[in-house]
């Protein structure tokens, strides 16, 4: 018997393994490129700088920030949910590996009939069967089929790999971000607080005026709106630094009222990391990566769709033990057996594995669109990344420059004020361009760090999408860690 069935498994075996593939082989289609980035032209950072891939935020050089980034590998819940769904991914591949094997099934069983006169007192009649055995099939693999559905999955897994590089940079930029939101918040307190004091003091000197009559009571009431508008910005500024707080402990998975950080200063220097070539962005960006797989992955389905025009198949088998008696079950007398191929093709369906290829390409088509699409805003959130860069470093240098003149204007005007020289109205417009120019220097240098963020994001902060082709089913080195540490910290 095994001499019979051997011959049949070899060719079909060889059948399967030598059995072309339909549908169309993967080739990524092109996508919209440029030679250089226009913003780019004629710009030198002040600050160039060098990520390292595993720790890109080292290069802002504050030990604060380093320590809550690395919080967000262990316990960002949103993280959690897209290795959860790699882990899906990786392992519906490995569903879809299964079905290329066959399927063997071994079963046993017991069963009494009887007829007649048999009832529930009367048992005379009844007969047993014993049964033990094992069964097989095989859906061989033809036309490739199933090998596409494993490409399918395959890309498929390695767009969730790339899905969660790309969630888990997202995460580390946002908090980098609010992180530097919330020390302009902190800086800008510093100054509302410094100047409440010059305008409690400025108050005070409206009122001995006043009292001495040297002026009028106007000064005193411009003295105290000054005095309460810059209390009301005092109070904004509180609100900004505890929201940005609250978001902070929220990315690296804490309540916030578990996160109270200390005040500290805002980055002096805005470190930027050079934007390289165009056609390098392809490789770098993850979010560009998924939506290449994703794309591979549709094409895989076309061959799936279009393996239905052609017949099935399947190798069946079984050999089985039958005998009324237990203690003889197992033995040559009592063995059975059975093999044999089954061929079967589809004639009519109303269409179906028309509209099914029609679909498949469709969506295909649709994936094509979505990566180049994906492409190109990749694309533009380099350019406008470091067009923010450009024009906000010579702003911030005008800026600069504005407050060291605006310094000057309020002092001198505080001295002649003092002096009986200048009125109040002078002295208020000085003080406010002064607290004004200030504020805003904080806030440009905290709109230019947010921006480098932004950069380093945007340039995939060191990922490479190589790391989708190395072992372990694809997942990548900086996934690695994200994975052990979300196993050990759920």
């Amino acid at each position: 018997m095994i001499r019979r069935i051997r011959p049949l498994v070899a060719a079909a075996l060889c059948t399967g393994l030598a059995a072309c593939a339909v549908g169309p082989n993967y080739h990524r289609p092109s996508a919209p490129a440029a030679t250089a980035f226009r913003e780019v032209n004629g710009w030198v950072p002040a600050t160039p700088a060098k990520i390292v891939p595993t720790d890109w935020w080292s290069i802002y050089r504050d030990p604060v920030l380093s320590r809550l980034e690395r919080q967000v590998d262990v316990s960002n819940q949103t993280l959690k949910a897209d290795v959860a769904a790699y882990y899906a991914a990786r392992e519906a591949a490995g569903v879809t590996r299964g079905s290329l094997f066959p399927s063997i099934t071994l079963g046993a069983g017991q069963t009494r009939s009887g007829g007649g006169a048999a009832n529930q007192f009367n048992f005379g009649g009844a007969r047993t069967a014993n049964e033990f055995g094992a069964s097989g099939s095989w859906d061989v693999d033809l036309w490739g089929k199933l090998r596409r559905e494993l490409q399918s999955a395959n890309y498929q897994a390695q767009a969730s790999a790339a899905d969660v590089a790309a969630a888990r940079l997202s995460a580390q930029a946002s908090l980098a971000a609010d992180y530097f939101q919330m020390r302009a918040a902190e800086q800008q307190l510093r100054l509302l607080k410094m100047a409440v004091k010059d305008d409690r003091s400025a108050l005070r000197i409206a009122q001995n005026q006043v009292a001495a009559g040297v002026t009028t009571l106007a000064d005193v009431y411009s003295a105290r709106t000054t005095l309460e508008s810059t209390q009301s910005q005092e109070q904004s500024a509180e609100l900004t630094r505890a929201e940005m707080e609250h978001a902070v402990a929220v990315l690296i998975g804490e309540a916030p009222s578990q996160l109270t950080l200390a005040y500290g200063t805002l980055a002096a220097e805005v470190p930027v990391v050079p934007a390289g070539l165009p056609s390098r962005l392809l490789q770098r960006n993850p979010g560009v990566a998924a939506a290449e797989r994703t794309m591979a992955s549709a094409n895989a389905q076309i061959g799936v769709a279009e393996a239905a025009w052609f017949p099935s198949l399947t190798l069946s088998g079984a050999y089985d033990f039958e005998s009324s008696t237990l203690a003889s079950l197992i033995s040559a007398s009592n063995a059975v057996w059975s093999f044999g191929p089954s061929l079967a093709e589809n004639i009519f369906n109303g269409g179906a594995t028309v509209a099914l290829v029609r679909e498949a390409r469709a969506t295909y088509d649709e994936e094509v669109a979505n990566y180049r699409q994906t492409v190109l805003n990749a694309f533009q959130q380099v350019e406008n990344d470091l067009a923010s860069l450009r024009y906000l470093q010579s702003e911030y240098l005008e800026e600069h420059q504005a407050v060291v003149d605006a310094k000057k204007a309020a002092t001198l005007t505080l001295n002649q004020y003092r002096a009986g020289v200048a009125d109040y109205t002078t002295l208020l417009s000085a003080q406010t361009a002064e607290l004004t120019a200030e504020v805003t220097l904080v806030s440009l240098q905290s709109q230019r760090l947010v921006a480098s963020v932004s950069l380093i994001n945007a340039l995939g902060g060191g990922w490479d999408r190589s790391e989708l082709r190395q072992p372990n089913d694809g997942i990548h080195a900086t996934l690695s860690s994200t994975v052990s540490n979300t196993v050990t910290n759920p």
